[in-house]
């Protein structure tokens, strides 16, 4: 079986591209093996393989175009205009943000339940908000925010811009020789740094679990910059396939398989996003849903499960109890190389969900044991001053 099949897949699209990031010619330059996905032709992987990717990112640094992200900015007459819209339309405390400060939040609908999951940045000389949606949910994103925006906000998307990211320990120490200064920030902390003749935005932040950054920078300097980092010794390009194993050892949730409009914060383990004013004043969209989840326990959870043996959990796949009822499904897993198992992400009951509980896995219409664990898998190594 290839690497590509043994590890859990992202989720592929066969529909027409919509389109190119501003580095597929150097994609292509580089041999990878290039997908459509959310619309977009990206790489799947490169030679050295999703293995020793994924690996190389645990190691050293990896480079990733996450291009195919949106990118957008509330424009409205101060800060705090543009705060209190965002507010409305998530359950995060935006007001509460400090100059270079990023949040990550939610977008939600009326019954609660998550349309995308995002970042949200104030700018580091305090006064706008920066946006980074999904790239498959970015026009009903888009659309949903500009239909309910108070008169003077406006969201304006930023098709222009490039977005890089450089993931692992070595990323500061590479970053830090091409842009100097980005070394000082501390994780979900951003802000305008030169990058030899050009500005670029960055932001020390990603979703590998690892240190790293994400440089959102404009389109037409992005390959200049791209190849200055990958000309580093402990860079390698890293493809969707190692992106997807990286986010499930840290527990971190993909939109569209761990996510959806129908899954509340709360039953995702998200709880830890929702600001402390904000429980206590609500305001937001499903906030009654959301504060009784809050109070009383949701009835399912978002949980980790380990596997014994080798045998890879898919997406889809029953998630049973002891007596071999259905009691859930896996949202995403596979045999991991940091994790070295078989590990998986899916939604149970409350009242099975809990540490150390044993349920199983139907694979292949058997089932295997698994076990319930915390998450991450791996342990995140953000970044963290002080």
């Amino acid at each position: 079986m290839s690497e590509t099949k043994a590890l859990e897949k992202p989720d592929i699209e066969t529909a027409a591209l919509r389109c190119v990031t501003p580095l597929n010619a150097l994609h292509r330059e580089l041999g990878a093996k290039l997908v459509p996905f959310a619309g977009y032709e990206m790489p799947l992987q490169y030679a050295a393989g999703i293995v020793k990717e994924h690996l190389h990112v645990r190691a050293a640094a990896g480079f990733f175009d996450v291009s195919h992200m949106g990118q957008a900015r509330l424009n409205a007459p101060s800060f705090e205009a543009a705060a209190a819209a965002l507010e409305s339309l998530t359950p995060a405390d935006i007001l509460g943000l400090k100059p270079g400060q990023i949040r990550y939040t939610q977008l939600l609908n009326d019954e609660g339940g998550i349309i995308d999951d995002l970042m949200a940045a104030r700018d580091a000389d305090g006064a706008g908000i920066s946006l980074v949606v999904n790239a498959s949910r970015k026009e009903i994103d888009f659309a949903h925010i500009t239909a309910r925006l108070p008169a003077g906000v406006t969201l304006e998307p930023q098709p222009r811009l490039a977005l890089i990211a450089l993931q692992g320990p070595k990323a500061a120490s590479v970053l830090s020789k091409l842009v100097p200064g980005v070394e000082s920030l501390g994780f979900m902390r951003g802000g305008a740094f030169g990058a030899g003749a050009h500005t670029v935005g960055v932001s020390r932040s990603g979703y590998t679990g690892e240190d790293g950054f994400e440089i959102s920078v404009e389109a037409n300097h992005a390959e200049a910059l791209a190849r200055q980092i990958l000309g580093a010794p402990d860079v390698l390009p890293i493809g969707l396939g190692a992106r997807d194993t990286l986010r499930l050892e840290a527990g971190l949730p993909l939109y569209g398989q761990d996510i959806d409009e129908t899954t509340s914060p709360i039953e995702a383990g998200l709880a830890f996003s929702i600001g402390k004013r904000r429980r206590k004043e609500g305001g937001f969209p499903g906030a009654d849903r959301i504060l009784r989840e809050l109070a009383d326990g949701p009835a399912r959870l978002r949980v980790g499960l380990r596997l014994e043996g080798r045998a890879a959990a898919r997406t889809h796949m029953r998630i049973a109890d002891a007596a071999g009822a259905t009691v859930g499904e896996v949202t995403s897993g596979a045999f991991t190389p940091s994790s070295t198992a078989s590990i998986a992400m899916g939604y149970a009951p409350t009242a099975l969900g809990q540490l150390g509980a044993q349920l199983a896995i139907e694979i292949r219409g058997a089932l295997a044991p698994a076990r319930v664990v915390p998450m991450p898998f791996v342990p995140h190594r953000y970044f963290r001053q002080g």
